[in-house]
């Protein structure tokens, strides 16, 4: 029975917070998931399923970082691409994730450069709006004018 405990203790101390997949949005992708694939009949989730379906989920995504690593340090570069990982998706046997990821990427940068656009157009108005307003001629400037056109008004 110690023994059971102590396995169970290391366990959840290997992965450290910071490496570890935040649970409600696992939970939720899991259940999104799993109600899609479902006909109409509830499945129940225990939670060492939610931890192993997240430990899963984060040994995958450290192999395909890694993998991409290697693929773009072999390119001699020092950031990780998009087609970085499609390859390395490629070499991880998993090339059925390369279509959907590459939909999603597009869609992504759609909404994006609609946002960026969006963001020019407002920097731009809040630009106009901060600079000064045309300097208006003083008022001997226009005295001084007037005079010089021979419409200056006598009437101090």
């Amino acid at each position: 029975m110690a023994e059971e405990k102590n396995d169970t203790e290391t366990t959840e101390n290997v992965v450290s917070e910071a490496e570890a997949l935040p649970k409600a949005i696992v939970r939720r992708v899991v259940k999104d998931k799993l109600s899609q694939l479902s006909t109409g009949s509830e499945i129940t989730v225990l939670r060492d399923s939610f931890l192993a379906f997240s430990e899963s989920t984060r040994i995958f995504i450290h192999y395909l970082s890694a993998t991409a690593n290697d693929i773009c340090k072999e390119s001699k570069r020092n950031m990780i691409n998009a087609e970085d990982v499609f390859k390395a998706l490629e070499e991880i046997d998993f090339p059925e994730f390369i279509g959907p990821l590459r939909d999603s990427l597009e869609e992504f940068r759609r909404q994006n450069a609609g946002k960026k656009q969006s963001k020019a157009k407002e920097t731009n108005m809040n630009a106009k709006r901060k600079e000064p307003p045309p300097a208006e001629p003083s008022e001997g400037r226009n005295k001084r004018h007037a005079v010089e056109n021979g419409d200056e008004d006598n009437s101090d």
